[in-house]
């Protein structure tokens, strides 16, 4: 049986990966199971799914986990550490499925132990990408991507020689407010950033897809994971989102991945690597969906995507500030401290204050240097916004 465990395990990426689980309960032993404050669904998933512990990340919630697993024979643990612990208990697959700069620690546990670390963990890329695939290395352990778009390259380049790429595009929906009137965005709630035309997602991620910080995101992690160079990876938006990721090469070929927007394609994908299975994914009727839109993003509009290159020129320690930055200044939006369009202003002000010393942000990478760089980041960002707000 493949040894499984899912850090992440209430979340949406999480709960999919479950859901596939589920199907095939005779090939996966679950290890572990990780979660927030769903206490009620973590220990649900972990009974049944016969895990050997589930974990809370949040200290004052273990004696509710241990409460909703009682009569179980589920381990119950809590804290940071344990998040750790969990993720390096011996298996053979581990979804890195933890929102935010959280997922970088266990996820590098999980590497730690040999594991094949299926990562939907965007920041931990950004934030220490060359630390990530440096761990992997030295384990002999293996990243696969479950980003959408990044699955979507990794199966384009399949057989393909990658000194003959020559450029890749990375698919967006736009988000809220691709079609609102540039003025208008100043004024945008947060109800209104959060509802996504194509789909439900959680309200962070909604957020981020309306400013485009998730794709900004995603530029730095296709650096940091292929090797591509800035110049190569383009950013379109593509309103019905069928089409991923586009992969072109030097003969001026290009080779698309299109699928429907269902995220059990790529975790599926990563969890029966390198075969392929059947699975409960919904097959595109192109007919009915009659054409494709593909247009170029308005930078004034998504300023973020600017933001992106400029980390991806810099490298080392700004991804850390670039993340960590992006989050605090989410956070003061959502609380109604800054309006919409100020998370750009934010983040670029922190890039400006924290980035100066070149040879500070090319030091080589450890956790420690990380965890200190994002702890920062977020205080300059607080002092940005109370500036701001003066």
């Amino acid at each position: 049986m493949k040894r499984v465990s899912i850090l992440g395990a209430t979340g949406s990426i999480g709960q999919n990966t479950i859901d596939l689980i589920r199907r095939a309960p005779d090939y996966f032993d679950v290890v572990a199971l990780t979660g927030g404050r769903n206490i009620a669904q973590l220990a649900a998933d972990a009974v049944a799914l016969g895990a050997d512990v589930a974990v809370t990340a949040h200290d004052d919630l273990l004696p509710d986990l241990r409460a909703a697993l009682a009569g179980s024979a589920v381990e119950a643990a809590a804290g940071t550490a344990a998040l750790s612990e969990a993720a390096s208990r011996p298996a053979h697959w581990v979804m890195s499925a933890i929102v935010g700069a959280a997922g970088l620690a266990p996820g590098l546990a999980a590497l730690e132990q040999g594991a094949t670390l299926a990562l939907a963990n965007k920041e931990s890329l950004v934030t220490a990408g060359p630390l990530l695939m440096r761990t992997a290395r030295l384990n002999h352990a293996r990243i696969l991507p479950v980003d959408s778009e990044h699955s979507a390259i990794f199966q384009a380049m399949v057989g393909e020689d990658s000194a003959a790429v020559s450029r890749v595009i990375i698919t967006a929906s736009g988000g809220a407010f691709r079609d609102w009137p540039l003025a208008d965005l100043e004024y945008a709630t947060v109800a209104e950033a959060s509802n996504h035309p194509n789909w439900a997602m959680g309200q962070r991620i909604t957020i981020d897809s309306a400013s485009m910080f998730n794709k900004a995101l995603e530029m730095i992690e296709a650096r940091e994971f292929f090797g591509f160079t800035p110049a190569q990876i383009e950013v379109l938006i593509h309103p019905e989102s069928v089409v991923h990721a586009l992969v072109g090469f030097c003969d001026g070929g290009l080779m698309a991945h299109v699928g429907p927007p269902d995220m059990r394609h790529a975790i599926g994908y990563a969890l029966h690597w390198p075969q392929r299975q059947t699975l409960p994914v919904e097959a595109l009727d192109l007919a009915a969906i009659g054409t494709l839109n593909f247009r170029a993003p308005d930078m004034a509009r998504y300023p973020a995507l600017r933001l992106a290159r400029e980390v991806m020129e810099m490298r080392g320690l700004s991804g850390a500030v670039f993340n960590a930055a992006k989050e605090r200044a989410l956070d003061r939006f959502i609380a109604g401290h800054i309006g919409f369009c100020d998370m750009n202003v934010v983040v670029e002000e922190v890039l400006t204050r924290l980035t100066r010393d070149p040879a500070e942000m090319n030091a080589t990478l450890t956790l420690d240097c990380v965890s200190r760089m994002d702890h920062l980041a977020r205080q300059c960002a607080d002092q940005v916004v109370t500036e701001r707000n003066s």
